[in-house]
This record gives structure tokens, C-alpha cells and sequence, in this order.
């Protein structure tokens, strides 16, 4: 195989017009490695050296995929593990190569079909991660391809020509030239369908899209997953588009923050990996996910300097796409993002559209497939104005957007005419037009019925998607997240409103079960009223300083509960839950016992000392009951949870879905575990502290009563308070919809939205369909 590597290499070198002296100044390969390579004397390379010559000859993904296949024996596009040189080789290379080795090195085939050793058997967990990770990618953006109908009836002719110079690092860099050898610009010029091909024609791996507002940006990053996924070999990493918008870089380094992202949308990767890290930390510093940054322009001005300086303090291949303003300004400010070739994207032209807009349309007269309510419309932009200038329309219709926007209102509803979009009366410019297009496309989606859809009223929707997109834009995130939605709200007003609602709960369900056990409707009330607000303050302050104080979300959980078939690289996590269960066991039984001992002496009408003695033991005893069943709960939980697969979260739905069966699931086996924990300890405790503490009495019945209120008021509280889905029911299903800011059934309103083409899912987060729709909405909202 060594001899065909040789061959293969000497071929591609000769196809380049390079001499072997040549080609060690690009490589940074010593010419007596090349010498060996090509006459069969050095066998087996390092993949870091077959990509350094890979590189310096700027293969294409055909040649690219050849010259890895010949030097790897075996190699048919797939497997794990690292070729290893059975020599060392001469040469060093470039500083820039680390880039590529990192992006590409543990994804090829092993040189022998020996069995690996463990080293190997630990990369190949990556690999097959990565290999998941690629088939989830693929069929979420292929999806989301069809819901947005770019195929129908064809997609809009996005193209694009080299960016300005001023914003482009020199060419030796993003080419990867060695010092000394002369450089000149790539052919960067193109359109949709070959933007995979143009990435790859980038020895550097670092592309910048500018485009203005509505100009084709996000279609280009869907695309360019699809095409690269679809022509990926294993040795080249996993696109993942990731909305840079969200990211902070003086808080989070980009690392940190792509794995971040990358476990929420594929709770999954969220497993051990290798290493003591996570497989989404494997995948990222392993250099198997190539970040598609979506959003530069969104990122608050404050942080787009910091974020420009963080990503060249990066060795990363990636692909960014910016507004070209913003992006300018940034440069200005720092330097260009290094190695990277920017491409800046064209408008469309009145052929474009004479091409596009009639076919979108009914046909009118058959006899005339052309003729068409677009058609006279198209005519008049081709007349000559009086000035010279464009007309406004035409200037409107320049962007994918735009046209969008328009095929939605007038070829999408028959009844709407486009000859009014010429009416210069009515718009006088472009920021008219442009309004007028934004304003409609709510009422024309939701004007039309879908089959098995509930109606919507227009205008009640537009108050809701306008809260969405406020909201959004006070916390400075393109996503829209279920689990955030009370963010919209006061940290103080969320807090209130989970101890009210928790209290409230706990209260009744304490009543009910006290009335019971006890016989008294007036006892059960007494008992069930004090239970509710303790452990409403409790609970609520609990959340105050978990969520609140720290500024943390509560996720959605990445695990689920399993007894069997649990997968053998789980690492449990048991002693930190029992230590934390513990803990917070202990102090809520402290606190509920003082209040609740302190209470029932201040009723008897004991003296304050007497009071305060009864208290401190109250606090004791049930900080030893509380705390232990809580240790124990915890622990158990611990070790029957296993991560979720990595294709588990496809849409906001399924991760929602997920999270409520496992909160359900947690509550279950909580209940009855914890209840059965503190009933039980309570007896055990007591007859240990028993003449320590004074006469301490304990009957089998209040253990019983304990144990329930304490299990079913124990799993709500924990519940609403600290789990994603019982926020969610809590503030997006009950408080958010009694306020009128969303309806009462939130998750059919957004699965339709997104169905109705207003917004679209990102993973595990929805978001509008267009930046500037969610601009105009928000601001109506204000």
C-alpha cells in the first residue's frame, strides 16, 4: 500500500507542476520524506504529514480522499483509530497545520486488522460519536430545508464574489504557504450549489460570509451543511451551525461555549468520554466539529471585539457570517479574523426574478404559462425612470428576503394583487415597501387554515410572536428556548411566583393527606397551611439562590432512568449526589423543623425559651431524617441515571418531551423512595437520639403520615422549583397565559409557527425564520 500512496503522491505532485524541493517549502515535509514516500522506502505516514501534503498541494475533495486512501491500507471511508509511522519523520511543519491536523486527525482507518489497544478502543468512541453527530446533523437541516420550500419551485440564485481586500489576512496565510513562496488570490466566486467545493478550495479552513440583511446568509450555511455532510469523508469533521449571536467571550471561552451548545442540542454528547471529559468536549478539542458561526452581526456591540480577538486566538477551521457593516467595524477595531478568505454575497437581478416570481404563481391563462399577476409587475421594473435610478421595488427584490416575503403575501394568496407594490403614493421608498412586506406576513400565514390545525386569531397572535421576539431581545439570544421563557419575566417576579404556586401545591396536597390521616378538616387546613408557606419559602428561596442570584437557567435534563442495559462507559456520579442530597436535605429539614417545632410550642403557649429549646430540637431531628432520606434518594437517582442518545433531541419538541418523561419518571421513583426514607428514619433517628434530646416521641402513624406528605410534597416541590419542565408548566403554561402574554397551549403555537414558516428549529431551540421580522415585531411590542 505504501507502494500506491508513492505513486498517488508523485502523481498529484507532478498534476501541481511542483518539484519535491518545492513542495517541502509549501508542506514543511522534509524532500528526503517526500523522496521516501514516493519510491515506497518510508511506509505507513503519519496522517499529520498526509495532511500537511494534502494541504500544501490545495487538493480538492476527490484528489483529497484518494491520497487518504491510499495511505491508510484498508480505508473505504470509515472506521476510527490513527495510522502510525513505524519510523520517525524528518521535517517539520508549518505553525498553521496545526489547524488541520487537529480538524482531521482520529477519524481515518487502522493501518493493521490486529486487535487495537486500548488507546485506540478509547478514540473510537469519539469517532463513532462524531459519525452519529453527522447523521443527526444531516437530518435536522434536511428537514428544515423542506419546511422552509427553498426547493419550490427552485432555489433563488444566492451568489457571491470575493469580499474587499481590506477585510481579507494575506493570502500566504490563508493559502498556507511557507515563507517565501509567492502567493495570489483565490477564485472565490460562486453560487449555492458549488459552496461546499468553495470551502474546500481554502487550504485554511476559515471562511467569512457577509451579506446584508435578508441577502441569503442563513440559506447558504443550510446549504453548505447539507452539501459538506453529503461529500464528507470520516476524516474531515462534522459541520454544526452554531448562532454566534448567543455567545458571550468575556464570560465563556469558545470552546467552552461550541461544547455548551453542542450538549444542548445533542443531550447525548453529554456521555463520558475520554479523558474524564464529555464526548461533546472530545468531539470539540478533537477538532471533529468544524463551527458554522451563524450571527456575528447579532452579538451586542460590546462583544464583537472580543469575540473577533478570541476566534484568531483560535486554531479552529471554521465558517462565520456577519452583516458586512458590523464585520467592518470589528476589523477596524482588531485585525481580520486570520486565515480566513471573506466572500460577500451579490443581489439579485430583474433576471432573477422574471425567472422566479412567475413560476411561483397559478397560471392564470394555460395558454400562456407566462403570463401571470407578476408578470406586468416585472415589465414595468425593466422601464428607465426619469433620475436613472432603480425603482424601489426593484431595490426591495434584490434580496432572497425580500422575495420571500413577497411570494408569501401576493403568489401565495390569490386575492392580493402585486401591482399595488408600485403604487408610489402608498411607498414612496424602500423602508415603506420593506415595512409593508414585514407587516403582512403574519396576517397572510395565519389568514390560511392548515389541515388538522387549530385557528389562530391574527391579531392576538401578533401580541403573542411580538412578547417572543421582546423577549428575545432583552436577553440578547436569537434562540427561543422553552425552558427560558420565564425569563421574560423579573428575576424577583419569577421567584415570587414559584414559592406561591409551590406553596399553593404543597399546601394542598398536605391538607388533603393531613384531613386523612387525622380525621380533622380544621387540623388538615391548620397543618396544610403552614406546611405550604414553609415550604413554599424554602423551595423558593432555594430557587433564588440556585437560579435567580446566579444567573443560571434550569436545563433540561440530559439523562433518563434505566435499571438495565445501562451503557458500560457510564461513569456514576453518586458520591457528589449524596453529598449535595445531604446537604440541601439537611438544611431544609432544619429550617422546617425549627419553624414547624418553634410554631407548635408558641400554640401550646410555652415561654420563649421553651420555645426556642423545642425548636433547636425539631431542627435537629429532622435535619438528620430530612438529610439522610435525601442523601439516599439522591444517590439512588444517581446511579440509575444514563446520558440520552445522541440523536435524542431532533426538535424543541422531542427535548421537551424527553424532560417531562424523565422529570415524571424522577417523581415517581422520588416519591415513594424519599417518603419510605423519611418514615422510616424518622423511627431509627428518634430511638437513636432518644434521652439525649429529652423524650422524644415518634408513632408509627405520624412516621407514616410523614413519610407521605414528605414524599408526594418533597417531588412536587423539587419539581416545580429546580427541573426545566416544571418551570415550564409553572410559568409558560400557567402564569404567561393568565398575564395574556402566550397562549394557553404554547407548544402547539410555536409547533405551528414553525409549521406556518414563522419560525424555524435550531435543535433543541426554535427561532424566527428572519432576524428582521423578529426586529419588527419586538419593536412593535415596545
Amino acid at each position: 500500500m505504501a507502494g500506491e500512496f508513492g505513486a498517488v503522491l508523485r502523481r498529484l505532485r507532478e498534476k501541481a507542476g511542483l518539484t519535491q524541493d518545492e513542495l517541502e517549502r509549501r508542506s514543511g515535509v522534509s524532500v528526503s520524506t517526500i523522496r521516501g514516500l514516493e519510491t515506497g522506502k518510508r511506509r505507513n505516514p503519519r496522517m499529520t504529514t498526509v495532511q500537511q501534503l494534502a494541504d500544501a498541494l490545495a487538493l480538492r475533495s476527490g484528489d483529497r480522499e484518494e491520497l487518504l486512501r491510499a495511505a491508510v491500507p484498508g480505508r473505504r471511508g470509515g472506521g476510527t483509530g490513527e495510522a502510525e509511522a513505524d519510523a520517525p519523520e524528518a521535517g517539520t511543519a508549518q505553525a498553521g497545520t496545526a489547524q488541520a491536523d487537529s480538524a482531521q486527525a482520529g477519524a481515518t482507518a487502522v493501518a493493521s486488522p490486529a486487535v487495537p489497544p486500548p488507546a485506540a478502543a478509547v478514540r473510537a468512541a469519539p469517532a463513532e460519536a462524531a459519525e452519529q453527530l453527522a447523521k443527526a446533523v444531516a437530518a435536522r437541516w434536511q428537514r428544515e430545508e423542506e419546511q422552509r420550500r427553498i426547493q419550490d419551485p427552485y432555489p433563488l440564485p444566492v451568489r457571491w464574489k470575493a469580499a474587499s481586500e481590506s477585510l481579507t489576512d494575506h493570502w500566504a496565510n490563508i493559502r498556507r504557504l511557507p515563507p517565501g513562496v509567492p502567493s495570489g488570490p483565490l477564485d472565490l466566486s460562486g453560487r449555492l450549489e458549488g459552496v461546499a467545493e468553495t470551502y474546500r478550495s481554502i487550504p485554511s479552513g476559515r471562511l467569512v460570509v457577509l451579506g446584508r440583511s435578508g441577502s441569503g446568509k442563513t440559506v447558504l450555511t443550510l446549504r453548505f451543511v447539507l452539501d459538506h455532510l453529503r461529500s464528507r469523508t470520516p476524516a474531515e469533521p462534522v459541520p454544526v451551525i452554531f448562532s454566534i449571536g448567543a455567545w458571550d467571550p468575556t464570560a465563556v471561552t469558545l470552546r467552552d461555549w461550541l461544547t455548551e451548545q453542542l450538549t444542548r442540542d445533542h443531550p447525548g454528547t453529554a456521555a463520558p468520554g475520554p479523558g474524564k471529559v464529555s464526548l461533546a468536549s472530545a468531539l470539540v478539542d478533537s477538532g471533529r466539529v468544524l463551527p458554522v458561526l451563524d450571527g456575528f452581526d447579532e452579538m451586542a456591540d460590546g462583544l464583537r471585539r472580543p469575540a473577533l480577538e478570541a476566534l484568531n486566538a483560535t486554531t479552529l477551521p471554521l465558517v462565520l457570517t456577519s452583516r458586512p457593516a458590523e464585520y467592518a467595524a470589528a476589523v477596524a477595531e482588531t485585525d481580520v479574523l486570520t486565515s480566513a478568505a471573506p466572500i460577500e454575497l451579490t443581489d439579485l437581478t430583474l433576471d432573477d426574478l422574471d425567472h422566479y416570481l412567475p413560476r411561483t404563481t397559478r397560471k392564470a391563462d394555460r395558454s400562456d404559462p407566462a403570463a401571470g399577476a407578476w408578470q406586468p409587475v416585472l415589465k414595468k421594473l425593466r422601464e428607465p425612470s426619469p433620475d436613472g435610478s432603480p425603482a424601489p421595488l426593484a431595490t426591495v427584490l434584490s434580496t432572497p428576503l425580500m422575495v420571500a416575503l413577497a411570494r408569501t403575501v401576493y403568489s401565495d394568496t390569490p386575492e392580493h394583487d402585486p401591482a399595488e407594490l408600485l403604487d408610489t403614493e402608498r411607498f414612496p421608498g424602500v423602508r415603506e415597501l420593506e415595512e409593508h412586506l414585514l407587516d403582512n406576513f403574519l396576517p397572510t400565514v395565519y389568514r390560511r387554515s392548515r389541515p388538522g390545525a387549530r385557528g389562530w386569531d391574527p391579531e392576538r397572535v401578533q401580541r403573542w410572536l411580538g412578547h417572543l421576539a421582546r423577549h428575545l431581545t432583552e436577553l440578547r439570544t436569537p434562540d427561543l428556548a422553552w425552558w427560558r421563557l420565564g425569563h421574560g419575566l423579573r428575576g424577583s417576579t419569577r421567584t415570587l411566583v414559584t414559592a406561591l404556586v409551590t406553596a399553593l401545591v404543597i399546601g394542598l396536597v398536605d391538607g388533603a393527606l393531613s384531613t386523612a390521616f387525622g380525621g380533622s378538616l380544621a387540623g388538615g387546613v391548620l397543618d396544610g397551611t403552614v406546611v405550604g408557606l414553609l415550604a413554599g419559602l424554602l423551595f423558593g428561596l432555594v430557587h433564588w439562590f440556585t437560579y435567580t442570584v446566579t444567573g443560571k437557567d434550569v436545563q433540561p435534563s440530559a439523562v433518563r432512568l434505566r435499571i438495565r442495559g445501562r451503557p458500560r462507559s457510564t461513569k456514576w456520579r453518586a458520591g457528589s449526589r449524596l453529598v449535595i442530597g445531604t446537604l440541601g436535605g439537611a438544611f431544609f429539614g432544619s429550617a422546617y423543623g425549627f419553624m414547624v417545632g418553634l410554631l407548635r410550642a408558641l400554640s401550646r403557649h410555652a415561654g420563649p425559651a421553651s420555645a426556642l429549646e423545642t425548636g433547636l430540637i425539631d431542627a435537629i431531628l429532622f435535619g438528620l431524617i430530612f438529610g439522610g432520606a435525601a442523601g439516599l434518594s439522591f444517590c439512588l437517582l444517581g446511579l440509575l441515571e444514563t446520558p440520552l442518545d445522541i440523536v435524542s433531541a431532533v426538535s424543541p419538541g422531542s427535548v421537551l418531551r424527553a424532560d417531562r418523561r424523565t422529570v415524571l419518571i424522577q417523581l415517581v421513583f422520588w416519591a415513594p423512595v424519599f417518603g419510605t426514607a423519611v418514615g422510616v428514619g424518622a423511627g431509627v433517628v428518634v430511638d437513636l437520639l432518644q434521652g439525649h434530646l429529652g423524650q422524644l416521641v415518634m408513632d408509627p402513624m405520624s412516621s407514616l403520615m410523614l413519610g407521605t406528605i414528605s414524599g408526594l410534597g418533597g417531588a412536587l416541590g423539587y419539581t416545580l422549583t429546580l427541573t426545566a419542565w416544571g418551570q415550564w408548566c409553572l410559568l409558560a403554561r400557567v402564569w404567561l397565559p393568565l398575564t395574556g402574554r402566550l397562549p394557553w397551549a404554547v407548544a402547539a403555537f410555536l409547533d405551528d409557527a414553525y409549521q406556518r414558516g414563522v419560525l424555524r428549529q435550531a435543535g433543541a431551540v426554535y427561532q424566527f425564520r428572519h432576524a428582521r421580522l423578529q426586529s419588527r415585531l419586538a419593536r412593535r411590542r415596545r
